[in-house]
């Protein structure tokens, strides 16, 4: 079964399917089979550029391709929902671009709609499966910097209304916190686990998205640090600190090619532990894992972790007071 290539559409065809398409190329048991754009000439265009044997100008379409077995959605974020549900209704394993929804109750009902369909749905958390990560993990569960008591992580870039008109639309659900935010708090969450209180503060556009949101997340014996935004630049480090240590990740840090480790304040190794591809590789090669052993939902980023991450948004959205 293993030799069988497993079947791949893409609904939205952006700079991230891009991205994802490219790296699907990495992976020898993966056909792109199809794909779907709204604009048909769009669609022509990537399914020429990556190999895809047929396109549509109809995502009804592409989830009615009985040859089709998983679909990765990377359309804009308020589309996310009712997409996968959709594909899931459908037959389709689905692994949705993050953040899998704007609403917590949505976020339930893509859940709700993969075990009732009994079909693999995972939200494409990438930076969850590359090797930095996945080895710092270890590494921390064997207590290599003590115990883990302050974590500092900030995503941010310079972005342009006229050239990211994605991310400056309210309709889009675009905004610091829903596109960028989320990698800095699944770090928290991946490390620290639910915080007992959030603060956050935002700034916000005319049209009421937040422009960048600082985030406090306070825990039992620790606290993390994090920042959002889409109107000025960062490092795009991270660093974990514990009781024995710290971990510093190379920027940028939630697709680092590897990491430094540090003892007491004295550096004490480096490690490089590069992608495949961009990184999204690795987000593939779970999902096939999974499909191939008949599981609904990834062990490394499992349902649950989706709906926790989702609650901790949801609440920093009415701190915030974000319209969606």
């Amino acid at each position: 079964m293993a030799d069988r290539k497993i079947k791949w559409g893409i609904v939205g065809l952006g700079n991230i399917a891009s991205q994802f398409a490219s790296d699907l190329l990495f992976i020898d048991d993966a056909e792109l089979t199809a794909v779907a754009s709204r604009d048909i000439s769009k669609a022509e265009l990537f399914a020429e550029k990556f190999g895809a044997l047929r396109m549509y100008n109809s995502y009804d379409l592409l989830f009615e391709d009985s040859e089709v077995e998983i679909i990765y959605i990377a359309t804009p974020h308020n589309s996310h929902a009712e997409l996968s549900i959709k594909a899931l209704e459908k037959g389709k394993h689905v692994i949705c671009e993050k953040p899998m929804s704007l609403s917590y109750n949505d976020a339930e009902r893509m859940i709700e709609a993969s075990k009732k369909n009994n079909r693999f749905f995972m939200e494409a958390f990438w930076t969850r499966f590359i090797p930095s990560i996945q080895d710092i993990l270890q590494k921390l569960n064997n207590g290599i910097i003590g115990d883990v008591n302050y974590i500092k992580a900030d995503f941010a870039f310079h972005g342009s209304e006229t050239e990211n008109k994605r991310l400056f639309d309210k309709e889009l659900g675009g905004g610091a916190l829903f596109d960028i935010g989320v990698y800095p708090l699944f770090l928290s969450y991946i490390l620290l686990g639910n915080p007992k209180e959030i603060i956050a503060k935002a700034i916000k556009h005319k049209n009421d998205i937040d422009l960048q949101t600082s985030m406090l997340l306070q825990y039992e014996s620790a606290q993390s640090v994090l920042h959002a935004s889409i109107v000025s630049e960062s490092d795009m480090k991270a660093s974990i600190r514990g009781s024995k240590g710290r971990i510093e990740l190379n920027s940028p840090w939630f697709v680092a090619d590897g990491y430094s480790l540090f003892i007491n304040d004295e550096k004490e190794a480096s490690f490089t532990l590069p992608t495949l591809g961009k990184g999204y590789s690795h987000e593939i090669m779970e999902c096939h894992n999974c499909i191939r052993n008949n599981q609904i939902e990834s062990k490394l980023w499992s349902h649950q972790n989706s709906l926790d991450l989702s609650k901790i948004v949801e609440e920093i959205k009415k701190e915030i007071k974000l319209p969606f």
